[in-house]
């Protein structure tokens, strides 16, 4: 089935996966889409759907230049045959774009090895997706490839916002200064919100709730303020992330209790957040504890919710008032019970939840607040892979 619409396939390539997507950035419809996990472990998976079919795979698959080969050959084998669905372009998600990139950029030698340099600043995420851009290009080389970065919304952050208060040769000689993350999300989903009220001059907080969460605070269409820092560890708790902390924390944890830098870097980013707080980091179990009367995992809620209420209530202040407030991702998008929580806790702000709205599931932008509630609280379902598409798209 030829189609004259253009198309974008968008990889975002973990240490040992890689998730695609084929998009037509056009009608914003996913034509397919799939994930290859646990690259270099003895039995791989791959999961791949197109329209009704889904086809799972499990097999030993050594890298991620034989994951993507297998993309392909499973596109040509079940669908969709890129031949027929005019591939213009590939759009590789970047989560540290550093100073160097406010936008999207082709992806040529230069640009792949600005990212590679990028990559002690991200050292989980960037290495992670050279893997991809690298295989790609080898594998597609007749598309452009194009890189997406999670910083580059946060660029515009004005001085004040993104500087840390270090000696400034310092900071500057290592980069040390607030670059943000998930900013292709916050992007997406204030845009959404501008164009669904039909308005651009809007004071805007998006709670970006997930495993990883993030917080920006938007002004007329520009990031202001972001939860997350030098890294994605800074800010709200998360699934295995602790967020906020006292920096001496590392210091204490390092001459008293004899823990190598590696194993702070490890207990902050991977076994702290929910995780460290109740040994879960899935926030339906974390409820669903919580409904059962474990105080830990209560606590747990109450740690999440105290930090967000700190986040909404500075980035209302930084902004000088708060139009609208809008949860998006996995948590914020599904997670009724925490969106009435902190909605209560906010009440201070003339925030009224319409309770039957907010019980609603959807896939579509909606209000959940009440006709007189001073703020609108909204749930945006957020598209990275599409955010993602239409970027590429807009360098072609």
């Amino acid at each position: 089935m030829k189609t004259t619409h253009r198309t974008v396939l968008v990889i975002n390539s973990g240490s040992s996966s890689l998730k695609y997507q084929l998009v037509d950035p056009d009608s914003s419809a996913s034509i397919a889409s799939g994930l290859v996990e646990r690259i270099g472990e003895p039995i791989s998976a791959l999961e791949h759907r197109y329209g009704e079919e889904t086809v799972t795979r499990e097999e030993p698959i050594a890298d991620h230049t034989q994951a993507l080969r297998m993309v392909l050959s499973i596109c040509e084998e079940v669908g969709p045959n890129f031949a027929d669905y005019n591939v213009v372009a590939a759009g590789h998600r970047v989560v540290q774009g550093g100073e160097h990139f406010d936008g999207p950029a082709l992806i040529d030698d230069a640009t792949r090895n600005l990212i590679e340099e990028l990559s002690p600043l991200a050292p989980l995420h960037n290495p992670a997706h050279l893997k991809g851009i690298d295989v790609a290009r080898e594998l597609l080389p007749d598309v452009p490839h194009v890189a997406v970065f999670d910083t580059a919304f946060f660029q515009s952050l004005p001085a004040e916002a993104c500087t840390y208060a270090l000696d400034q040769e310092v900071a500057k000689k290592y980069a040390v200064r607030r670059y943000g993350a998930h900013g292709t999300s916050h992007q997406y989903v204030s845009s959404l919100v501008s164009e669904t009220l039909g308005r651009v001059d809007l004071k805007q907080i998006v709670l970006h709730l997930g495993n990883g969460a993030s917080a920006s605070a938007v002004v007329d269409g520009q990031a202001v303020d972001t939860s997350m820092g030098l890294t994605p560890l800074e800010g709200l708790v998360m699934g295995t992330r602790c967020g906020d902390i006292d920096p001496a924390a590392v210091f204490h944890l390092y001459r008293v209790g004899g823990m190598s830098i590696d194993e702070i870097d490890t207990l902050f980013n991977k076994a702290s957040g929910l995780k460290g707080l109740t040994g879960d980091n899935d926030m339906r179990v974390v409820r669903s504890l919580a409904d059962n009367g474990n105080e830990d995992a209560r606590l747990a809620l109450d740690v999440v919710l105290h930090r967000l209420v700190k986040y909404v209530g500075s980035y209302t202040a930084v902004m000088g008032g708060i139009d609208v407030l809008t949860f998006t991702a996995g948590i914020g998008e599904n997670d009724s019970d925490l969106r009435r929580e902190l909605c209560e806790r906010l009440q201070y702000l003339g925030v009224k939840l319409d309770l039957e709205k907010n019980a609603v599931r959807s896939k579509q932008p909606r209000v959940i607040s009440t006709p007189d509630s001073k703020v609108l609280v909204m749930v945006v379902p957020t598209n990275e892979e599409l955010a993602i598409a239409r970027q590429a798209l807009s360098l072609l």
